[in-house]
């Protein structure tokens, strides 16, 4: 909808407090994977990271490869609404991003990429193993960090000496 920002920008300001928690439990970190669907997650990581760290984290967005609106949107450079299809990464399924989101994150994101479904599930089933229980949708913003190409890791100096906050989201119940 055409003008829609006030209500996605309260939100973004709800999301501040994960980002302050992050902050408290280890900041400041080199670079940033979180998982987009319209985008307000990853904008308000983005906005905050930038306002509290400056320009040295990177900031890696996240999307399903069917449903990668913000990527499509960023090298359109305006919002572009996709074709429907499908991915199980659930409240990542969406087609259109936020215009607030769309326009923070064309100036605030350095990387965005897309996972597989596959790609989600594994990193989730690797997180489960070391007991964080995510949904594939959670650990998208792991799949990425977990699929990144040797090309994009150089491009970002992401290396042995990097601290990454990975952005998990939608937990899963423990197997009983």
């Amino acid at each position: 909808m055409a003008g829609y920002t006030e209500i996605p920008l309260e939100v973004m300001r709800g999301y501040s407090v994960l980002f302050d928690e992050a902050a408290d439990a280890g900041g400041p970190y080199t670079h940033v994977f979180v998982q987009a669907g319209v985008g307000g997650l990853a904008a308000a990581a983005a906005g905050y990271v930038r306002d509290r760290w400056g320009e040295q984290p990177k900031i890696v967005v996240v999307e399903p490869e069917s449903a990668a609106c913000l990527l499509e949107s960023a090298r359109a450079g305006e919002p572009v609404r996709l074709p429907p299809s499908r991915t199980a990464l659930g409240r990542l399924d969406c087609r259109e991003p936020s215009l607030i989101a769309h326009h923070l994150l064309r100036t605030l994101a350095d990387l965005y990429i897309t996972v597989t479904d596959e790609q989600a599930e594994q990193a989730a089933r690797l997180l489960a193993g070391h007991g964080v229980h995510l949904s594939g949708c959670g650990a998208a913003g792991a799949a990425g960090l977990l699929h990144l190409s040797s090309a994009a890791r150089a491009a970002l100096a992401l290396d042995g000496t990097s601290r990454v906050l990975l952005v998990g989201t939608e937990g899963r119940m423990e197997p009983e």
